[in-house]
């Protein structure tokens, strides 16, 4: 059941969309607070104090709300809401999950380069492969070989360019790596779930044909 007031009320898990007046689970929803200063601000973790106004967590709908008006009806307040809230709602998101990967990789639950990420899916270890924006058509027949000899069946993520998995995991050209399973990975995953539906993009699960020029399948390091 959906709170009708957001309250403090922390046990909620349903909220109702600002924008569309859709009922939700809060995984799929943005809370946004009224920052001392009165500008408007995400809070991605929900852990801010103060009134919430909750979205449904995809670009479209923060840009919409902006442009409507939504957050200055739902804090009945005086606030400030900067035109670049989509964009930045998109970079904080981004970054955390970046921060969780390379959390990820500091307990060793990341592998680069085809022979350790053909182990991890033939071991049935990987509970997911990243594959960089701007990774080769020819990787993604690679791995996509790998993929189907092994009979796994990872989550398939691309989400990043290779520069930014080089920053965050410390190491130069990363274009493909795998992710084993482990209770740092699943938050890992859910932050990139998050970005992923905000973009708009898919968290492919293994299984369809790779093809040159999708954004799910490519080959490994």
């Amino acid at each position: 059941m959906a709170e009708r007031e957001d309250g403090d009320d922390r046990r909620a898990t349903e909220r109702m969309c600002a924008l569309t007046r859709e009922v939700r689970p809060i995984g799929e929803l943005i809370r946004f607070v009224r920052a001392p200063d009165g500008t408007v601000v995400p809070d991605l973790r929900r852990k801010l104090p103060g009134r919430g106004v909750w979205v449904t967590a995809t670009r479209e709908n923060v840009a919409l709300s902006v442009k409507r008006g939504v957050f200055k009806r739902g804090f009945k307040d005086h606030i400030s809401v900067e035109p670049s809230l989509a964009d930045d709602v998109e970079r904080l998101l981004e970054r955390a999950t970046l921060d969780m990967l390379s959390m990820a990789n500091k307990a060793g639950r990341l592998v680069t380069g085809f022979g350790k990420v053909s182990d991890a899916l033939s071991s049935g270890e990987a509970a997911a492969l990243l594959h960089a924006l701007d990774a080769a058509d020819d990787g993604v027949r690679k791995i996509g070989q790998v993929v189907r000899r092994s009979g796994a069946a990872p989550l398939r993520l691309r989400l990043f360019r290779s520069e930014q998995m080089d920053l965050a995991l410390g190491r130069t050209n990363v274009i493909h790596a795998a992710l084993l399973a482990g209770p740092v990975s699943a938050a890992f995953l859910g932050w990139a779930e998050a970005l992923a539906r905000y973009r708009g993009a898919d968290m492919d699960v293994g299984g369809r044909e790779d093809e040159p020029g999708q954004p799910a399948e490519t080959d490994v390091e």
